[in-house]
């Protein structure tokens, strides 16, 4: 948060949020959409700008700008939902149960397992989950029976999704067993890697994301977190550098 631009033209009330670790800036739209958010006792608005001495509420409660830059590796259980929503009784975040309130970066299916990062900084998140941005996630994949060459190379090439209308960017694909293989991708569409594997006639059994970029899952026992490195952080940092970093569409 820059602190001369906060102190003469204001933050944008998303930007405001995200910064303070309360939440993404998309999931911050929605919840001035829907009124949970007060600026000096009113109702606030989109394009609002918090100026400082101004007091901002998030669902009666007020926000603080964060100071702590919180990142955390997870290795993420089958069967936890990566949202911080409190009605999912299985949120990552009840999970987890950190000290301070933080959020995942994006997302790992609820039957899938691995690495998963979590923030209490919106920025970041915008600038990993953006598709455009490239950034590479790495899968190990089991199928539910022996798979040939054939399925890897197609695999590696577009695939056509018909549920999402969407054709897969070619990616790496390589073998690792007579029913494993690794994959790498740099978009992240709903269960892609499943779906992609059935247009083939094969059904994953597991899936477990074992690299982010430059982090790696490594021997994190599952259910525990770590905090990054400070090596990790630079790299990170250095890789998303000139990631577009505005927020997510719906789309």
């Amino acid at each position: 948060m820059n602190e001369t631009e906060h102190q003469q033209n204001g933050i944008r009330i998303n930007k405001y949020l995200s910064g303070a670790g309360v939440c993404s800036r998309r999931e911050a739209d929605r919840e001035i959409a829907a009124g949970n958010v007060r600026i000096d006792g009113r109702v606030a608005v989109a394009g609002d700008r918090v100026k400082a001495g101004t007091s901002v509420f998030f669902h009666g409660k007020p926000v603080a700008a964060e100071e702590e830059e919180i990142l955390l590796a997870f290795h993420k259980p089958r069967g936890i939902v990566c949202t911080a929503q409190k009605r999912e009784k299985n949120n990552i975040i009840d999970y987890i149960n950190y000290p301070k309130r933080i959020y995942p970066i994006g997302r790992l299916d609820k039957d899938s397992e691995g690495l998963i990062l979590l923030t209490n900084q919106g920025d970041l998140v915008n600038r990993i989950m953006r598709a455009g941005n490239y950034h590479e996630k790495e899968y190990i994949v089991t199928t539910d029976r022996a798979f040939d060459d054939a399925f890897l190379k197609g695999m590696r090439g577009g695939v056509y999704l018909k549920e999402l209308d969407v054709i897969t960017r070619e990616c790496r694909v390589k073998r690792t067993g007579r029913r494993t293989f690794s994959i790498v991708l740099t978009q992240g569409y709903n269960r892609q890697i499943r779906r992609m594997c059935e247009v083939f006639g094969y059904r994953v059994v597991r899936l477990v994301r074992v690299r982010i970029m430059n982090v790696y899952l490594n021997d994190l026992p599952s259910g525990t977190y770590r905090d990054l490195t400070d090596r990790e952080k630079r790299e990170l940092f250095r890789r998303i550098e000139d990631s577009y970093s505005d927020p997510l569409s719906d789309s």
